[in-house]
């Protein structure tokens, strides 16, 4: 009877272990937040008088974008309202549109993605290693006071993940709050794109606020690049920017360091 007692238990068991896989074979592998990395670009097009438009800065996406995927991770985009991703006209110039950003220009794929971004409000911050806001003008508009924004960007970052941005991208850290309240990026070493530089764009006159004085005044350690629109960039623990266009294959690279080099969240 003992006997019989223990097979019965084994061959239950097995029964167990069996439905176990079955279920767990069944079901999607879930993402975890060391191959996932959350890109945000803006939904934002127009200035307040003039009427050409504004958008993302393409290289400022595609660089980081082309980075990450080399190295393996996995690239989600988001914007503030989600579907189909502005471009700044600007942006597509022969000055600013390297080799590689006209290759994604001419990628169906990518240009794809630019058509079907996920919205901010779907997004779960636990799955993500890190948040990039990319820049362009547009991002002065709806990366500030965007909940949604807000809510990823600190959640990645409670969980030991990076926060990074290139030029205008960095409205996105302005409203960002520490557990306490006070300014996340207080007495940190960040750029983004510099007064004077907003002053030699030519649009001053149409942004909201200037971006340099609103980190200072946040209590950021603003740096900058002596040369206007010449590269520069800053990392200082889990905060990883890029000053300007200019700074975008940098920032990339200066991003993938961070993720390798970092503690896994």
């Amino acid at each position: 009877m003992g006997r019989m007692s223990i097979f019965k238990q084994i061959i239950l068991l097995a029964c167990l272990l069996m439905m176990k896989t079955a279920i767990a074979n069944g079901m999607p592998e879930m993402p975890t937040p060391s191959d996932q990395i959350l890109l945000v670009v803006t939904s934002h097009d127009r200035y307040p008088s003039r009427t050409d438009s504004t958008g993302l800065w393409l290289a400022e996406l595609t660089h980081v974008y082309d980075v990450l995927l080399e190295a393996g991770y996995s690239v989600d985009l988001v914007s503030p309202l989600g579907g189909k991703v502005p471009i700044d006209p600007r942006s597509l110039g022969w000055l600013y549109l390297d080799a590689a950003a006209k290759a994604r220009l001419h990628d169906p794929k990518f240009m794809a993605l630019l058509q079907s971004s996920q919205a901010a409000a779907d997004i779960d911050p636990a799955v993500y290693r890190a948040i990039f806001f990319t820049g362009g003008h547009g991002t002065m508009w709806d990366f500030r006071s965007n909940k949604a924004l807000k809510r990823i960007a600190e959640g990645i970052y409670r969980h030991g993940g990076i926060v990074s941005s290139v030029c205008h991208g960095a409205a996105g850290l302005l409203d960002l709050e520490a557990e306490d309240g006070t300014p996340l990026i207080a007495g940190h070493r960040l750029t983004g794109f510099s007064n004077l530089e907003e002053t030699l764009s030519g649009v001053r006159s149409q942004v909201p606020y200037l971006l340099q004085s609103e980190l200072e005044a946040k209590g950021a350690r603003y740096e900058k690049s002596i040369i206007p629109f010449r590269s520069y960039v800053v990392t200082d623990g889990r905060f990883v920017t890029g000053q300007n266009p200019g700074s975008s294959q940098e920032v990339a690279l200066a991003l993938l360091a961070a993720l390798k080099n970092g503690t896994q969240p």
